[in-house]
């Protein structure tokens, strides 16, 4: 492709913008030279990396057509194109490390270059150049050991274009996650390399001042998507870190955003090592958690409590993370769940009581279940949503505006207590909801309210339990369970034996004869090719008056050990660590 100097047509008066100032940046004057040799901090997974090297390019669940180079395939959506201009999959390329794997980033990294580098093609926002940029620069060592001069000086051109770039867009990329990529990337690159120095210093002032904004004064982002708020704090880890490396002094308000970030991550990560699945975030890239605590050097504190609207419940092997707050509204809260008081639930190592997840990677529909109260373990009235996503925005139009919770210490554990409005404009009725885990972490126990609590409030329920000839309102209680616990029913008894792959057993039980059944359900993670399979538990009934009461319980089976050595065969002669 030749490298022309022609700004290309069409697009959005952002994308024109963006693709000027791409422009303007092959007219600068390139670098020749890192002045620090950084550390990778962006790590990545080595069977992913064995993958591409297979020429098996698996990018936000969906597999291109057609032969050729990363660049040359036929992508199939735009998250694809974002994935891999984002150059994330240098991180998994490094995790191999083989002279194979090294090769190969080159080639792809040079054709990159020589195909878009003059600001051509999908790769040229501010937040995709950032992600760009701290990879480039992380792996640097990596990437240029046994390069020729000429291929070097292609590197450092291609590296000082994309951050006199940024130096230019970095602010004009969408506020939260897209922004903190941006300017951590001008950062990160203006620190390394030779003569960018005053673009780095620019670009801490204005990462400084975001920190400042949108990090809320108890750790807490407007989206409350977990996984999204451990993005931020690796970024700001990472930028620290390279202010470190360069010899400059601290940068004040960067490090207040990342002491405050750090307890609230502590409190939304289960024993697995993997954050609580709520409103569009995952589990995270498995290790990064743990490494990014350990590096913000962040003293630990208490683990139960409130954060960012979640309620933690922690006692022996076992925590459970419950989301207590009504989810984002507005932009914020365009990947935003109707999951207001449901909970995940952990023992030790093993995942038991999960969500679904985000189905984003899976399509429209999929992305829309995700998001919807029955992917969630919580209860559902009517095959409703406690929220409902505007007909034709991605945001939630109608939220719970009331949510009352508090978690507190009782003399049988830990208790926590919430209740939400977001049935009651449409019922009538308020869902209340009370947890509490056992001192010793072996049993919770639940208990679920509907309530007509004013006269309004009985005079719609009244309507909505007459309507198409029915009599009173179903609801269905779900308990989602990850895909490796193997449930069995025991009608006789009325309960559930939950076995977990540590041996572990839990037993579920209802108090009263609802009715109970174990239903197929599903398991949406990123990076696979379609959902998997797993199974959920249901309670069902009807609620006929303006008080209906449900109460169960999850407890450990009779003879189930206070503790279970639960740790993989290649961990087994290493000492094992985790962070609190």
């Amino acid at each position: 492709m030749s490298r022309s100097k022609t700004l290309p047509p069409g697009g959005t008066a952002v994308g024109a913008l963006n693709r000027l100032q791409a422009w303007r940046a092959t007219r600068g004057h390139p670098v020749s030279a890192l002045i620090s040799q950084p550390e990778p901090r962006s790590t990545g997974s080595y069977a992913r990396g064995f993958a591409l090297l297979q020429g098996n390019y698996l990018f936000s669940a969906q597999i291109p057509t057609g032969p050729g180079t990363l660049w040359q395939v036929e992508a199939p959506d735009a998250a694809f194109l974002d994935e891999i201009h984002g150059f994330a999959w240098l991180d998994d390329l490094a995790a191999v490390g083989s002279p194979p794997a090294r090769d190969l980033a080159q080639r792809w990294i040079a054709d990159w270059f020589d195909r878009y580098g003059r600001g051509q093609g999908p790769g040229w926002r501010p937040e995709l150049a950032g992600r760009r940029l701290i990879r480039l620069v992380h792996h640097a060592l990596f990437l240029l050991r046994g390069q020729g001069a000429e291929a070097q000086n292609l590197y450092f051109e291609g590296l000082a274009r994309q951050t006199l770039f940024l130096a230019r867009r970095a602010r004009s990329a969408p506020e939260g996650l897209p922004r903190f990529e941006a300017l951590c990337g001008l950062v990160c690159a203006g620190l390394a390399l030779e003569g960018m120095e005053a673009r780095a210093l620019a670009g801490i002032a204005a990462l400084e001042r975001e920190a400042a904004a949108r990090i809320g004064a108890e750790g807490q982002i407007p989206s409350r998507n977990p996984e999204e708020l451990l993005e931020i704090f690796c970024l700001l880890t990472w930028a620290a870190a390279a202010i470190e490396a360069a010899g400059r002094p601290p940068a004040p308000k960067l490090q207040a955003a990342i002491v405050r970030i750090a307890p609230v991550l502590r409190r939304l990560r289960h024993g697995d090592g993997g954050l609580a699945r709520f409103h569009g975030g995952g589990p995270g890239i498995e290790g990064r958690l743990d490494q990014a605590l350990r590096d913000s050097c962040v003293p630990a504190r208490l683990s139960s409590g409130m954060a960012m609207g979640y309620g933690r419940l922690q006692a022996g092997r076992t925590d459970v993370i419950v989301d207590a707050d009504p989810p984002a509204a507005g932009e914020a809260g365009a990947q935003a769940h109707a999951s207001t008081l449901a909970f995940e639930l952990t023992s030790g190592r093993r995942p038991v009581v999960v969500s679904c997840g985000t189905g984003r990677s899976f399509g429209d529909d999929w992305r829309r279940a995700g998001r919807s109260t029955p992917s969630h373990s919580v209860l559902c009235l009517d095959g409703a949503s406690s929220s409902v996503q505007a007909a034709r925005s991605e945001t939630l139009a109608e939220i719970p505006r009331h949510t009352p919770h508090t978690l507190e210490e009782v003399s049988g554990g830990i208790c926590f207590e919430g209740a939400h409005d977001g049935y009651q404009k449409r019922y009538g009725l308020t869902h209340a909801r009370k947890l509490t885990l056992s001192r010793d972490g072996r049993s919770l126990s639940g208990e679920d309210l509907l309530l007509a609590l004013n006269d309004g409030g009985k005079r719609r329920f009244d309507r909505a339990s007459k309507a198409a000839s029915r009599l009173g309102v179903p609801w269905r209680l779900r308990f989602h369970l990850h895909p490796d616990v193997r449930p069995d029913l025991d009608l006789a008894r009325n309960s559930v034996t939950l076995t977990l792959l540590s041996g572990e057993s839990w037993v579920f039980q209802p108090v009263g004869r609802f009715e109970l059944t174990v239903e197929p359900s599903v398991w949406l993670e990123r990076g696979r090719l379609k959902p998997a399979s797993t199974k959920q538990l249901v309670l069902s009934g009807r609620a006929m008056e303006y008080a209906t009461r449900i109460r169960w319980s999850f407890a450990k089976a009779e003879g189930t050990p206070l503790a279970i050595r639960d740790v993989p065969e290649e961990e087994a002669e290493a000492p094992a660590t985790e962070v609190t």
